[in-house]
C-alpha cells in the first residue's frame, strides 16, 4: 500500500469537496486532490497513501483544462509552484469568480442536504458577490492579514495544509492599504509573526508578535465599533456591512419582541447586536455574551446607546446552560418570546449550546455560519430541538478561497 507517496498519477477529476479540494478516482480508490477543479484531467503527484478508503495528491501540471480555469490570481500559488512550495491560503485562486460561487453553492448544498437532513430544495442556495469584488477578481479585499515568520524572522505565508513558512512577493487578495504596509522584506527575529491590519480609520498599521494591544475604530454606515487591534472583526472589507444588513433582514419582524431576553451569543464587540438595536429601536432589550473579556468591554461601550443592551463574559456553552437551568418563570416567557442570533466560530455551536437553546425555546435563531459542515451538523440538532430552518442566504467573504457565510433563519415548530 505504501508504495504510491511521491509519485505522479493521471487522475480525473469529478467533484469537489469541503475545504477546497477536489475528488477524483484511481481504479475505484478516492483521491482527494488540490489545485484542481471537476471537469480537468490532471497529473497529480501522490502525498498521502496511508489510509484504504482515499489518497491525497497535488496538482502537478494541467492534461486537461476545465474552462473554468483561470491564471491563478497569486503567483507565490500558482501550479508553477512545486506543490510544497506554494503558499496557503488562497486555494480556489485558479478558479474564475462565478465558478467558485458555484463550487461553493455545491459544497454548501451537499452538507445541508447530507449532514443537515434538508430536502434538495430547501439546500439550494445561491453564493451572493459583495460590493467591488467582481471589478477585481476577488483580490483586494482582506482587511487584515497575519505574516508567518521564518527562522530568520523573514515574514511569509504558511505552505498550503503546512505550518512551514514560505516567501512570497505580494499579497493580492489584501486591500491596497494593506499591501503597500506589509513589510515582506524585513525581518522580526525572535517574533512569531506580524499582523497588518487597516482598520476603517486612522490607516494601516503593524501589531508585532504580542506587543500591548492598542484600540482601533472600525465603521459601518454611520455606526462606531471600538475594538481591540488584535480582536475579532471581519476580513472582508464589506463584510460587517453585508453580515449587519443580512441579520436585520432574516428577523422576522412579527416574532421580534423588542422586551423579551433577546441574545446575541459569540457576540465579539457587538456588531450583531447593534444590527438588533438598529433595526428595532432604542428600546430593545439584548444580551450579548462572549468568552473575550476585552472584547466584551468594548462591546459594553459600543452598546452603550441602548439601555436594554448589555454585554457580558463567559463561555457561551457554559452561559445558556445556567440560564436554562436557572431561569423563573417570568424569565422563561422572556426567553420564548425571544430572538437569539449566534456567530459562532468554525466549530460551530455544537450539541451542548443548541440542547440549551431547545430549553430555553426562543421564538426564532438567526445563524450565522463560517463552516458548512459544522452548520449542517447544527441544523440537524436544531431541527431535532424543535427548529426549522425556513431561509438561507450565502455570501462570498473569502473570495478565491473555499470558505463561504451562510445565514439562516431557524423558526421554533
Amino acid at each position: 500500500m505504501g508504495d504510491m507517496l511521491g509519485r505522479e498519477v493521471e487522475l480525473d477529476v469529478t467533484g469537489i469537496a469541503h475545504g477546497g479540494i477536489s475528488v477524483a478516482r484511481l481504479d475505484g480508490r478516492v483521491v482527494f486532490v488540490s489545485d484542481t477543479l471537476p471537469g480537468e484531467k490532471v497529473v497529480a503527484r501522490v502525498t498521502d497513501d496511508k489510509k484504504k478508503s482515499f489518497w491525497r495528491a497535488d496538482t502537478v501540471s494541467v492534461v486537461e483544462a476545465s474552462e473554468h480555469r483561470r491564471a491563478h490570481v497569486w503567483s507565490a500559488a500558482a501550479l508553477e509552484v512545486d506543490p510544497v512550495d506554494r503558499a496557503g491560503g488562497a486555494e480556489f485562486g485558479h478558479v474564475d469568480l462565478a465558478h467558485q460561487r458555484e463550487l461553493k453553492s455545491q459544497v454548501l448544498r451537499d452538507a445541508l442536504v447530507r449532514t443537515g437532513g434538508l430536502p434538495e430544495a430547501e439546500a439550494t442556495v445561491t453564493v451572493e458577490a459583495l460590493p467591488g469584488d467582481d471589478e477585481r477578481r476577488g483580490t483586494g479585499w482582506r482587511t487584515r492579514v497575519r505574516l508567518h515568520l521564518d527562522a530568520d524572522g523573514r515574514p511569509g505565508q504558511y505552505a498550503a495544509r503546512s505550518h512551514r513558512v514560505v516567501p512570497v512577493r505580494d499579497l493580492p487578495l489584501a486591500t491596497d492599504e494593506v499591501a503597500a504596509a506589509a513589510p515582506l522584506g524585513e525581518a522580526f527575529v525572535g517574533e512569531e509573526h506580524v499582523d497588518v491590519l487597516a482598520p476603517s480609520v486612522g490607516g494601516a498599521r503593524l501589531v508585532i508578535g504580542r506587543q500591548a494591544p492598542s484600540t482601533i475604530t472600525e465603521t459601518v454606515g454611520d455606526r462606531s465599533f471600538r475594538l481591540d487591534d488584535r480582536g475579532f472583526w471581519q476580513v472582508h472589507r464589506q463584510a460587517a456591512a453585508t453580515l449587519t444588513a443580512a441579520v436585520q433582514q432574516m428577523v422576522d419582524v412579527d416574532l421580534f419582541d423588542p422586551r423579551a431576553d433577546n441574545l446575541d451569543l459569540y457576540g465579539g464587540v457587538g456588531l450583531l447586536a447593534a444590527a438588533l438595536g438598529d433595526a428595532f429601536g432604542p428600546s430593545v432589550r439584548v444580551t450579548s455574551v462572549e468568552s473575550d473579556e476585552r472584547a466584551t468591554e468594548h462591546a459594553s461601550e459600543n452598546l452603550a446607546e441602548w439601555l436594554g443592551a448589555s454585554a457580558e463574559t463567559g463561555r457561551v456553552e457554559r452561559w445558556v446552560r445556567q440560564r436554562a437551568d436557572r431561569a423563573t418563570a417570568a424569565e422563561r416567557d422572556r426567553a420564548r418570546a425571544a430572538t437569539v442570533v449566534l456567530d459562532p466560530p468554525r466549530s460551530g455551536a455544537g450539541k451542548e449550546v443548541v440542547a440549551a437553546l431547545g430549553e430555553l425555546s426562543p421564538a426564532q435563531v438567526v445563524y450565522v455560519a463560517c463552516d458548512p459542515v459544522a452548520l449542517a451538523r447544527d441544523v440537524a440538532l436544531f431541527r431535532d430541538a424543535g427548529y426549522d430552518a425556513v431561509r438561507l442566504r450565502a455570501f462570498d467573504l473569502f473570495p478565491n478561497t473555499h470558505h463561504v457565510e451562510t445565514v439562516v433563519q431557524l423558526r421554533r415548530r
